[in-house]
């Protein structure tokens, strides 16, 4: 019998490629996939499967109300079962089993035929590298790893999901061809460390090596890479970066911090002396490169010194994009059994608050340099009568987006979507950018 499954997906990109990996073994099972939908009397459903997110404290909470919500819609009579899996409960399956006793079925993170068999799905083995996408069918997530052998003191991932496990390459250039083939024309390539790619298969990182194999599949015209670790950062990627058209100059790299007290307390396997250099090169490299780090205050042992350091830091660097997140406790990391969280929490505010508003005035410093530039936008969707899509310069769901206005009717705006076009940037402000489309 034919059964709507509806599909929830909460946490990083890394969750949105395993659920979409779920969602084609149910559509080949003959049944009905919808992502990311609210429960109610507009939409029920016959299973709603959620896949949390374990990793600090907002993300388990976020988890926690969504499971709560689908027990609602279940006493409601909206949904008929409850299906769990992903990073909260591979951490917690205990706790949840006897917490949430409504959910039906609590598993892991990485066992894809245990969460088909609890739904009565064999899996279909010949279509593993297929996957139904939860995001526009022009862009994908590309997992090319599972798991990590870092070990920085605050974060639980390894606890959570193993050791590093680079995914073997052809299997990679068989999921990016079939992706090819649905249309797919950006690739992100995303994984807990994308630069240790290939360590634990040959004693060699491989990364470079797998994208120049990608770059060569037909219909694939930009790569995107995120999650570089910054230690041991591979320069053969860098090289490619620089000279080939289809790979973004676009680098997403953790930081963390740059005080070196700070960055040892955490286990990072860097110093600040590494990380100026490296951003140096990576620069020098790859002129015009847009750079997005993530940095985390109030570590246990930030001080006002470590904590200005690393003000004068981004004031100096100028990164193009750049998060902030405040130190969460994790039980069990190393963070948690070696060091007090002294930092207060009105201070972690206090500092992230800072250190954005540092960030919002270089963010619109870079946005009105380009005012005036023609860019190759690829257009992501119609909002409130314009497009908005991005160019090389801007990834999906976490940077800011060019709205492009256009005199086109909504029927002919609909058919850009998925479609490259040539912008004029007129107008910025601190996070997106308006512009107009070139001889149209």
């Amino acid at each position: 019998m034919k059964k709507t499954i509806v599909v929830n997906t909460l946490g990083c990109s890394k969750n949105r490629v395993d659920s979409e990996r779920v969602a084609r073994q149910i559509e080949t099972a003959g049944h009905v996939v919808l992502f990311d939908r609210e429960l109610g009397a507009d939409l029920k459903a016959d299973i709603i499967v959620i896949n949390t997110c374990g990793f600090i404290k907002d993300a388990k909470e976020e988890s926690i109300e969504a499971i709560f919500a689908a027990v609602k819609a279940k006493k409601e009579g909206y949904v008929g079962e409850i299906v769990v899996f992903g990073c909260l409960s591979q951490r917690y399956p205990n706790d949840l089993v006897k917490g949430i006793p409504e959910v039906d079925h609590f598993l892991g993170a990485n066992d894809l035929a245990a969460i088909l068999k609890v739904m009565g799905i064999e899996p279909a083995l010949n279509c593993f590298h297929e996957r139904t996408l939860s995001t526009p069918s022009h862009y994908a997530y590309l997992k090319i790893s599972e798991g990590c052998n870092r070990s920085c003191a605050f974060c639980a991932i390894p606890m959570i999901r193993g050791p590093y496990m680079s995914t073997p390459q052809e299997q990679l250039l068989r999921e990016a061809e079939y992706l090819a083939a649905q249309g797919v024309k950006e690739l992100i390539l995303v994984a807990q460390d994308t630069t240790f790619y290939g360590w634990d298969l040959c004693k060699q990182k491989m990364l470079a090596s797998l994208i120049k194999q990608l770059v060569q599949i037909d219909g694939i015209q930009w790569i995107r890479l995120h999650y570089a670790y910054p230690a041991s950062f591979p320069e053969d990627v860098l090289e490619l970066m620089a000279n080939h058209p289809k790979v973004c100059p676009y680098l997403d790299i953790p930081l963390q911090h740059i005080s070196t007290k700070v960055l040892t307390a955490m286990n990072r396997g860097i110093d600040e002396r590494q990380t100026r250099a490296l951003i140096h090169q990576i620069r020098k490299k790859v002129p015009g490169v847009i750079l997005r780090t993530t940095l985390m205050v109030g570590f246990p042992g930030e001080d006002k010194r470590a904590f200005d350091q690393l003000l004068s830091f981004v004031a100096e660097t100028r990164f193009e994009r750049l998060g902030v997140f405040t130190y969460s406790e994790e039980e069990e990391t190393c963070a948690a059994k070696r060091y007090k969280d002294t930092v207060p929490k009105q201070v972690k505010q206090d500092r992230y608050a800072t250190l954005m508003e540092l960030q919002s005035g270089i963010s619109f410093a870079y946005n009105q340099s380009r005012v005036g530039q023609h860019e190759l936008v690829l257009i992501d969707r119609v909002a409130n009568g314009v497009l908005a899509g991005r160019s090389r310069s801007e990834s999906p769901e976490v940077d800011g987006e060019i709205y492009v206005t256009t005199e086109l009717p909504a029927k002919e705006m609909a058919y850009r979507v998925g479609s490259f076009q040539k912008i004029k940037i007129c107008k910025a402000d601190i996070y997106d950018l308006q512009g107009e489309i070139m001889n149209e």
